[in-house]
This record gives structure tokens, C-alpha cells and sequence, in this order.
């Protein structure tokens, strides 16, 4: 069990963790000051004007409408481009990022911050082959750029090149040696290949250069927990939600390392105060659940299991442990229910073990 909830600890905390890639500011800086050759062109000089006083104001799809009207009387400007692709980005469209991204590169290839940026929105569709490749291009061209270094570490991390990864985060401390990013994920990365000693060593660098980060803490937290460090592991954690108490995702950490230490109460508890915050945050429901059941609090387990299934109706292992609570207070009938539930969703979702386990509860009840 303590194994198993480790390893959960862990795979949280990575995607707590998430990109830790710096927005694209010094790139898109074209979004305010756009660069243009003298045309004599008032309309131009209007339309960047407005532009300009649109994205002052927030108002970043009518910006987008403004520069793309201007772009269309200057259609040699990649900064024009660049600007949109910001705006883009900046709106979570990171196809049409990359986009206008790419015709801004296509007028000026070399422009280090134009790559940097492509990577950015790439980062940010999954596409880290594609990222990969435009940071890589960022460092050629700028040499001192530390971000595109950061930003190469974390999608080659999702790539599983582990390796490649600690060495981009090498590069960025060396030109950086007080870049607390690279160091707090150079120690995911360590803690990834199961070096567990060195990791706490580089995660305790970034919690003195950033004390007030929790995401370091967690990261922290995890590898003194993988290290047999059960207790400063606890307060790493502790400290985490210190630094960010109305963050759900560090007491459900909390929470499951004390369920680790089988202090269930405890857990429970953090768990809650997940779901203060968050009220929808179906995991945390599910692991309450799942504790009720251990303990024998067959009531309580039904309604979070009917919680649990409000919030998400195909989660087939809500219905079964339902079952499994109302089959223990004699509630015959409504467990059947719940069984056969969990056993069309089961095969629905093609998940041939837990039918087989659903099929069996059924026919111990008929």
C-alpha cells in the first residue's frame, strides 16, 4: 500500500509540476510597440495606434482584428505577426499562435525570440517534438538565452528524454546559477531516474534561492518521501501549504502522504480542504470514498460515491465500491443497481478485468 500511494505522490506532484516554461514576454513584445519602416501610411499608423490602446485596455480579440487589418498594409512586418501570435497565445489559441508565429520567422529566421516563442505555443499543444526543435533553434541563434534552455528541459522530460533534459537544465544553471526554475526541474528530473539523494540535494538549492515557492516544496517533499525521509518529507509538504493554502493540489499531497502513513483521519481531513477550495475535485471525493470504505463507514461511503458519480458519471469504480457499501447494509436491491451499472460502464470503457469483478459481485447477490 505505502509503495503504491508513493508512487501516486509522485505522479501528482509531476503534474502539479507542469510546464515550467516562462511566457514568451521579451518576444511579443510587439503587441504594444510594433517596429515599422516609415511608409507614410496614416491608415497603418492608426490602425498600430489602436492596436496598441486595445491591448493596453484588455480587449485582445479586437487587437487581433486591428493588427491583422495592419498586416494586411504591411504584410513584410514580423513584428506585426509576432504581435498576433502573442495575442494568440495569450487567449490559450496556440494552433493560431503557431501560425502567425511561423509567418513571422518565415520574414526573419533568425530572430532567436521568435523561436523561442513557436516552441512556447508548441509547448503548450502537446506538440514537444515540434517545441523541441524551435528551442533548440532559440539557443543556436541566442547562446545566452536561458529560457529556451528551461523550456527544451521540460519537453524533452515529456518526451522521456530524461538524460537530454538535466543537460539543458546543466546549461541554463551555467549561464544562470541562480535560476531556481532550472534548479527545482533538474530535480524532477532526478527524482524521475530514481536519484533520490541528489535530488533532495537540488531541491534544497531551490527552495534557499525561492523560498516562498510551494511547487518546489512538493517536488522536495516527494523525494525525501522516495528517499525513506518520511518525515521531513511531511514537513516539506506542511510548508507547501503554507506558502499556498487556498492550493487544493497541495493538500491533496498532504493528504496522500498521510494515507501513506495509514493516518486515514488525517488524510481526510486534507482531503476537505481540497474540496473547499475546489468543490468539484472529483479525486479528492474518490479517496474519501475509499477511506469510508476501509473504516467501515458504509453510509458516508454511499453518499461521497453518489457525489462521485454526479460529478463524473463514467467513473465505473465509483459504482462498484457503492455497491460494494450497500451490499454491506443489507440494501440488496440498490446494489444490484450499482453493480450493473459499473459493469455496462466497465465494458463500455473496455476494461475486461473490472467487468469480471462487477459480473462476480452480481452473481453473489442474485
Amino acid at each position: 500500500m505505502a509503495v503504491h500511494k508513493q508512487s501516486l505522490l509522485v505522479f501528482s506532484t509531476l503534474l502539479i509540476a507542469g510546464f515550467a516554461i516562462a511566457a514568451p514576454q521579451v518576444a511579443l513584445s510587439a503587441e504594444t510597440s510594433v517596429q515599422v519602416q516609415p511608409k507614410n501610411d496614416s491608415n497603418l499608423d492608426d490602425l498600430l495606434r489602436q492596436g496598441r490602446e486595445l491591448v493596453n485596455a484588455g480587449d485582445y480579440s479586437k487587437a487581433i482584428d486591428v493588427y491583422q487589418q495592419a498586416a494586411r498594409l504591411d504584410a513584410e512586418n514580423p513584428r506585426i505577426f509576432s504581435g498576433i501570435g502573442y495575442l494568440e497565445a495569450r487567449q490559450g489559441n496556440y494552433q493560431a499562435s503557431v501560425e502567425f508565429y511561423q509567418q513571422a520567422i518565415g520574414l526573419e529566421p533568425k530572430n532567436a525570440d521568435f523561436q523561442y516563442a513557436l516552441g512556447y505555443a508548441m509547448a503548450n499543444l502537446q506538440n514537444y517534438p515540434a517545441a523541441a526543435s524551435a528551442y533548440r533553434r532559440a539557443t543556436a541563434l541566442d547562446r545566452k538565452n536561458v529560457n529556451a534552455r528551461i523550456g527544451l528541459g521540460v519537453v524533452l522530460f515529456q518526451q522521456k528524454d530524461y538524460s537530454g533534459s538535466f543537460k539543458a537544465y546543466q546549461e541554463a544553471i551555467a549561464l544562470d546559477p541562480k535560476n531556481w526554475q532550472a534548479y527545482s526541474s533538474m530535480g524532477l528530473v532526478l527524482i524521475q531516474q530514481g536519484n533520490f539523494a541528489s535530488a533532495i540535494t537540488v531541491l534544497e538549492e531551490a527552495a534557499k534561492l525561492a523560498p516562498k515557492q510551494s511547487s518546489v516544496q512538493l517536488k522536495l517533499g516527494s523525494a525525501l518521501l522516495r528517499n525513506g525521509n518520511t518525515s521531513e518529507g511531511l514537513a516539506a509538504f506542511e510548508e507547501a501549504a503554507k506558502l499556498e493554502p487556498r492550493n487544493p493540489e497541495v493538500q491533496v499531497e498532504i493528504a496522500e502522504l498521510l494515507r501513506s502513513q495509514n493516518d486515514l483521519d488525517g488524510a481526510v481531513v486534507a482531503y476537505k480542504r481540497a474540496i473547499d477550495v475546489r468543490p468539484n475535485l472529483v479525486e479528492a471525493y474518490v479517496a474519501i470514498g475509499e477511506i469510508q470504505l476501509q473504516k467501515q463507514d458504509f453510509v458516508g461511503s454511499i453518499i461521497t460515491f453518489r457525489r462521485v458519480i454526479q460529478l463524473d458519471p463514467n467513473r465505473a469504480e465509483a459504482y462498484y465500491n457503492m455497491g460494494q457499501a450497500l451490499k454491506a447494509r443489507d440494501r440488496t436491491s440498490e446494489a444490484i443497481q450499482a453493480f450493473q451499472q459499473a459493469l455496462d460502464t466497465y465494458r463500455q470503457q473496455g476494461n475486461n478485468d473490472g467487468a469480471q469483478k462487477a459480473e462476480a459481485a452480481l452473481n453473489e447477490l442474485k
